[in-house]
């Protein structure tokens, strides 16, 4: 792995290594933690609420369809891997860009 991602040899899907923290006054990328893409919620905890809300983000986030973001683990924990396919966003630029913040 790579700081907070890395691309899977199978199916070249990003792969985002992240601590979520659900509850957040806002949605947006805090940073890192340790090896993972810290991201703050909006969206409670509650219901599976905060897991749709990050993957709409993602999405929004790596300009591709919601199907193409999938939770591949951490679904009731704050240590998440999600995979996204196809996406024309560079994950540099996006890392790049919170580490000048």
């Amino acid at each position: 792995m790579t700081d907070c991602h890395s691309v899977e040899a199978k199916t070249g899907a990003l792969l985002l290594y992240l601590h979520v923290q659900p509850g957040a006054g806002r949605t947006e990328i805090a940073g890192l933690h340790g090896d993972a893409l810290k991201i703050r919620l909006a969206a409670p905890a509650v219901e599976g609420r905060a897991n749709e809300a990050l993957l709409r983000y993602l999405a929004d986030l790596f300009q591709v369809p919601l199907r193409q973001v999938e939770l591949r683990a951490g679904t009731s924990s704050r240590k998440k891997r999600v995979a996204i396919l196809g996406s024309p966003v560079d994950i540099h630029g996006i890392l790049s860009s919170i580490r000048r913040a």
